[in-house]
C-alpha cells in the first residue's frame, strides 16, 4: 500500500472566492475545508491540487493522476459525486467523500458507483489517517476482484474458442482431440501469443475463406 508521505491527493472543492465575507454560510465552509486540508497536509499527505466542480475535470485528473480523490463537499453531494465519478470512469481511483450534508439516501448509490469513503462530518485530524488508509485499502481489494473477474472472463471465453477451434482442425485434419490442441499450442508458442488469441485467428481465418 502506498504510504501517506508519497500518496498524491486531489481535493475536489467548490469554489468559494467570490464568496462575500459576510456570507456566513460560504464563510463556514471555507473555514471547514481549510481544516480540511490542513488536516491532509499535518497527515503528510501531498496535495497536488484543489480543482472546482467543472467540465475540465476530467482533463486536468487525466494530467495530474493522483493517487486518491478527496471530495470536500457542503451540500449537493450526489451532483458533485457524480462529477467525480464520470470523471474518472476511464481511470478508477479511490475516491473520499467528505461532507456535512444529513441527506445520506444516495449513500448506497455513491458506494456502488466506485466511491470508496462517505464520512460525514468529522474532521478531526486524528480521523483522516484511518479513513483514508481504510478507503486506499477497500479500493485496492475491489480492483484485485475485478482483475480477477476479467481473468476468468477470458479464461472461460478462451476456453469455448479454442474447443470451437480443435473441433475444426479434428473435422479438416482428420486429426483427433489431442492431437489438435498440440497444434493449436504449437503454434501459440511459436507466435507469443496465448492460446485462445492463436484459436481465434484460425476461426476468423476459417470464416473468411469458407
Amino acid at each position: 500500500m502506498t504510504s501517506s508521505q508519497s500518496l498524491r491527493l486531489v481535493v475536489i472543492a467548490p469554489d468559494l472566492v467570490d464568496a462575500a465575507a459576510d456570507d456566513a454560510p460560504a464563510s463556514a465552509l471555507a473555514e471547514r475545508s481549510r481544516k480540511l486540508r490542513i488536516g491532509l497536509l499535518e497527515n503528510g499527505y501531498n496535495i497536488v491540487a484543489v480543482l472546482p466542480v467543472d467540465t475540465f475535470l476530467s482533463e486536468r485528473l487525466a494530467q495530474l493522476q493522483p493517487d486518491m480523490i478527496i471530495v470536500d463537499a457542503e451540500s449537493e453531494a450526489r451532483d458533485a459525486l457524480e462529477h467525480v465519478v464520470m470523471a474518472t470512469r476511464e481511470a478508477r481511483r479511490p475516491i473520499v467523500l467528505f461532507t456535512n450534508d444529513s441527506d445520506t439516501s444516495h449513500v448506497r448509490a455513491a458506494v456502488a458507483a466506485g466511491v470508496s469513503a462517505y464520512i460525514v462530518a468529522g474532521l478531526s485530524p486524528e480521523r483522516i489517517r484511518p479513513i483514508l488508509d481504510v478507503a486506499m485499502a477497500r479500493f485496492e481489494h475491489e480492483q484485485d476482484l475485478r482483475s480477477e473477474l476479467a481473468s476468468a472472463k477470458t479464461e472461460l471465453q478462451d476456453r469455448k474458442v479454442i474447443d470451437r477451434a480443435k473441433s475444426l482442425l479434428m473435422q479438416r485434419q482428420n486429426l483427433d482431440e489431442a492431437a489438435a490442441y498440440a497444434r493449436l499450442r504449437k503454434a501459440a508458442m511459436d507466435k507469443g501469443l496465448r492460446l485462445g488469441e492463436v484459436a481465434q485467428r484460425m476461426l476468423d481465418a476459417a470464416d473468411l475463406l469458407g
